[in-house]
């Protein structure tokens, strides 16, 4: 007669089995949908559309994007938003949450470039030679400048600095639209609520509904530098082989595309 202990033993151990091999086939899709989460500088919304498209054909993996103001994303990432990866639109924003330790700091490099132009509505301005004390409030008019928030806006700052090292800033302060992103900036320009507006040359590109008429001066601004890193939080485990491409030969045309400068490592 067989034991009641030693049968109960093999139906258990059985069970346990089954149930091993139950949990492995249902977790291995888990695994295989892990997504990468992306903070990004909203002026950066075409291109890395593009290149996380080529990321996700190549590998199989998704990465979700959310675009926002730099400040905006900074101060989400302090308050504990979960994301992998943190691409700036300045330098200013990238040093903030690297300085509360935020970042992982050797996975941190200068990604890209940009310029800053002025835009019109697409058939309404003429070109403009933007150079020291050009009179951009007689040009503004009764109308409105969009800018990004200058006090924290990576465009606005920089179109600010621009603005005042050209003489042109004090005049027009109080015609001065200010938005939550360039790329809202960009909106008030392009629905004929701004006259001009002050965005990044890769926004530009990115709407049809506006045109550059002039592009500011390099030395006129701080140097526009987009910088990426990974999270000190990130659990990703596709999160640094998704910066590696990022920093490829294989995105650099997405950027390049748009208008951006690749930075040489």
């Amino acid at each position: 007669m067989q034991n009641p202990r030693r049968h109960w033993l093999r139906v258990a151990a059985a069970a346990a089995t089954s149930l091993w091999i139950g949990l492995t086939v249902t977790a291995a899709p888990a695994v295989a949908q892990e997504r990468v989460t992306v903070f990004a500088a909203a002026s950066m919304k075409n291109a890395l559309d593009a290149a996380d498209a080529a990321w996700s054909k190549e590998t199989g993996r998704q990465v979700t994007v959310s675009y926002a103001a730099s400040s905006a994303l900074a101060k989400q990432i302090e308050a504990g938003a979960p994301a992998d990866v943190f691409i700036s639109a300045d330098l200013d924003w990238m040093d903030y949450v690297a300085k509360k330790s935020l970042i992982k700091p050797d996975s941190r490099s200068n990604l890209l470039g940009n310029r800053i132009v002025l835009v019109a509505e697409k058939g309404k301005a003429r070109k403009v030679d933007i150079k020291d004390g050009f009179d951009l409030s007689t040009l503004v008019g009764n109308s409105k400048l969009a800018m990004g928030a200058v006090d924290s806006v990576p465009a606005g700052k920089y179109g600010k600095a621009a603005l005042e090292k050209l003489g042109a800033w004090a005049a027009v302060e109080k015609k001065v639209a200010g938005a939550e992103s360039v790329r809202a900036a960009l909106a008030l320009v392009s629905r004929g609520e701004a006259a001009y507006g002050i965005v990044y040359q890769t926004d530009a590109a990115a709407d049809p509904g506006v045109e550059i008429v002039g592009t500011f001066p390099e030395d006129s601004h701080p140097a526009i530098i987009y910088p990426v890193a990974l999270l000190h939080e990130s659990r990703s485990a596709d999160a640094a082989a998704y910066l590696d491409f990022l920093k490829s030969g294989k995105a650099a045309p997405f950027f390049e595309r748009q208008g951006f400068t690749v930075l040489k490592k």
